[in-house]
């Protein structure tokens, strides 16, 4: 599976911000969440990059581009229909490939020498599908994520065939529904806001948007749990983490874990002894 193209979605409420924001990445330099992402990306050698924003927000998002503004392709959802709507309107950009997407609202961290993007492709390209990556989350955190349901493959580490998906389950529904053999109590498996998807999401996307009637809204884990039914869809645990920056004191903690990462520990951690000790 040959992977050319992504698709950043940024067209939500709280994005005409969030992607603008600045963060001090692990070399200790200033970037923009927006310019973390593309690295991300480019990092697994694609070029041709697609993001939704609102009206108006484009040369805004340009300058955060920073030197990956070349590769951006616009489109603007200015008549915004949820999270999947913003996906369906890149199927043209995209054609009949397989592509990398990712939300702009996360901040990813691999504990590792590959991106958590280069590890996902690599599960894609191994098993020819749809990947999702997922992060095992505490059961008093599911409600802000898409969850999934599935089984271990076999000889494989971290890595599961996708039975259902079900978009911010209550922790009743996710008992009932969605606990997969292995994981620690009171823990599941919670979307990345990363996935490798094929063309066939586009034509569910389509249908969900449809029968949504002219005024209704699609999220993407509906029409990722009808992918699951159709063919193979895969969830893999990548080496890594991800910080969701709309959450309250989100981009706070996206800063901390970078930082303590990153060449300027010792610093941070010493800053951070002093702020404690002056409580």
């Amino acid at each position: 599976m040959k992977i050319r193209k992504a698709v950043i979605t940024a067209a939500g409420d709280l994005h005409t911000r969030l992607p603008l924001q600045s963060i001090v990445d692990r070399t200790g330099d200033v970037r923009t969440a927006l310019r973390l992402t593309l690295e991300e990306i480019v990092s697994c050698g694609i070029e041709d990059i697609a993001l939704v924003v609102r009206p108006g927000q484009q040369e805004a998002y340009l300058t955060a581009a920073g030197p990956h503004a070349s590769r951006l392709t616009f489109f603007e959802q200015s008549n915004p229909r949820g999270y999947g709507d913003a996906i369906l309107r890149t199927s043209r950009f995209i054609g009949q490939e397989a592509f990398l997407h990712l939300v702009s609202d996360h901040l990813y961290l691999s504990r590792g020498d590959r991106t958590c993007a280069q590890q996902l492709m690599d599960v894609a390209a191994r098993h020819g599908c749809s990947v999702s990556a997922i992060q095992p989350t505490r059961e008093n955190e599911i409600l802000h994520f898409g969850t999934v349901g599935g089984t271990p493959v076999a000889q494989e580490s971290h890595l599961y065939d996708v039975t259902s998906v079900i978009e911010k389950p209550t922790p009743t529904v996710a008992e009932q529904r969605l606990i997969v053999a292995g994981q620690r109590a009171g823990y599941y498996l919670c979307l990345f806001g990363m996935h490798v998807l094929t063309p066939a999401v586009f034509s569910i996307l389509q249908q969900s948007l449809e029968a949504a009637g002219p005024d209704g809204r699609i999220d993407l884990s509906s029409s990722l749990n009808r992918l699951a039914q159709t063919q193979r869809y895969l969830a893999f645990a990548v080496n890594g983490s991800r910080y969701n920056i709309s959450e309250k004191y989100g981009l706070l903690m996206a800063q901390l874990a970078f930082s303590l990462s990153g060449v300027d520990r010792d610093q941070i951690l010493t800053e951070l002894v002093h702020l404690l000790s002056a409580r």
